[in-house]
């Protein structure tokens, strides 16, 4: 009876040996066939995340200002005549607004004219007598009272010729004032008058700015202020819509550095703020007065823990990298980021590109990879082995 089962047990053994063969001969042939496509796979780029001295900000709301913005006044007495600008038209600097009627401006000119003509004709004919009277006086013949009368003539005579001028050139400026022209090239934004209306001086005419140079204003809490001073650069962006095909709306934002910084010399009384107020170096496309922006002041520096933008993968709700070890092994591991900035040189790569700040889950010095999906690859492979 034993020596039966030994025998049945051999033979149930053969046949399970015979079953296998077929599936283990296919495992190993998939080994090498995954041992020879890892192989064949580029080397693995790595980045190492180091910490970097970057600076550090404080971000607050600003305001864009127009640096030339100014409401045009009447400086004389008249009627309008015409208008050749309205609200939205874009002037050049120099060219005619507006007219007033100037009838009663050229009458003042030419009175003046008039009045400059015979000032100069009384100083004529005083210069004349007083040199007849010197010929005669050095003959003994006239008394000098009579001298000291005709130069004393001659002086006052040209005292009304220097007044009869200076009312000339005021006419001369009244009937220029009838012509109103734009003091730099800009756009009207306001019009403040009508055709047939008549204006005393200081009537506002128009309202116009320049959109050339730009500023911003921004409320700087007292904290932060002296770091603001010393550092001076700023950060002016703006939120400007994107409209692609097919695709819902969003937004991209437009920035502009500037490092000329003005800060008042001193706070509000009531909320303890500086206002701070910077030009910008130059005036992109969607810059308008009035517009709602965010300030970025730099206020020192702070050291952070960086890697590529491309070496972060999401998962689900899961945010990872790749590491590498430095048997070229490859780890799945979840971290938590921070902010992102802009381009960075990466070291022993070349790499340059974003770059993102890891807070937790990544140590200075690992080694991170710049293609996650072929260390994903990599990573199963290394799991069948």
């Amino acid at each position: 009876m034993f020596a039966y089962r030994l025998l049945t047990g051999l033979r149930e053994s053969r046949f399970l040996m015979r079953q296998s063969i077929p599936f283990l001969v296919l495992f190993l042939a998939a080994s090498v066939v995954a041992s020879s496509l890892a192989s064949a796979e580029p080397p693995l780029a790595t980045s190492k995340a180091e910490y970097r001295m970057l600076p550090r900000f404080f971000v607050t709301d600003a305001v864009i200002e127009a640096v030339h913005q100014a409401t045009l006044a009447a400086e004389t007495t008249g009627r309008i005549k015409a208008i050749y600008f309205d609200v939205d038209d874009v002037v050049e600097k120099g060219v005619v607004l507006l007219r007033f009627t100037d009838k009663t401006q050229q009458a003042g000119v030419a009175r003046s004219q008039a009045q400059l003509k015979e000032a100069i004709a009384r100083l004529t004919q005083a210069a004349a007598e007083d040199i007849r009277i010197q010929e005669v006086y050095k003959k003994k013949l006239v008394a000098k009272s009579a001298l000291d009368k005709t130069q004393a003539d001659v002086k006052a005579a040209q005292q009304r010729v220097k007044a009869a001028e200076a009312d000339n050139k005021k006419a001369a400026e009244q009937l220029e004032y009838t012509v109103v022209r734009a003091p730099y090239a800009g756009i009207v934004v306001k019009r403040h008058v009508s055709v047939g209306e008549r204006v005393q001086p200081g009537a506002a005419l128009m309202t116009g700015f320049s959109l050339a140079k730009l500023r911003a204003t921004a409320s700087v809490p007292q904290s932060v202020v002296e770091a603001v001073r010393q550092q001076g650069e700023v950060s002016i962006s703006i939120g400007r819509p994107v409209h692609t095909v097919g695709t819902s709306e969003s937004t991209t934002l437009v920035s502009v550095t500037s490092k000329n910084i003005t800060v008042y010399p001193y706070a509000d009384a009531a909320s303890h703020n500086f206002t701070v107020r910077t030009e910008l170096a130059s005036v992109p496309a969607g810059f308008y007065p009035g517009m709602f922006a965010k300030a970025k002041f730099v206020i020192g520096e702070v050291s952070r823990l960086l890697v590529p933008k491309s070496a972060v993968v999401h998962r689900s709700e899961v945010t990872a990298v790749y590491v590498v070890n430095k048997k070229g092994r490859v780890g799945f591991r979840a971290v938590r980021i921070g902010q992102q900035f802009g381009d960075e040189k990466t070291e022993g790569t070349g790499y340059s590109g974003e770059t993102i700040e890891v807070l937790a889950g990544l140590q200075a010095g690992e080694h991170v990879a710049l293609n996650p999906v072929q260390a994903g690859v990599l990573l199963k492979s290394q799991r069948v082995k």
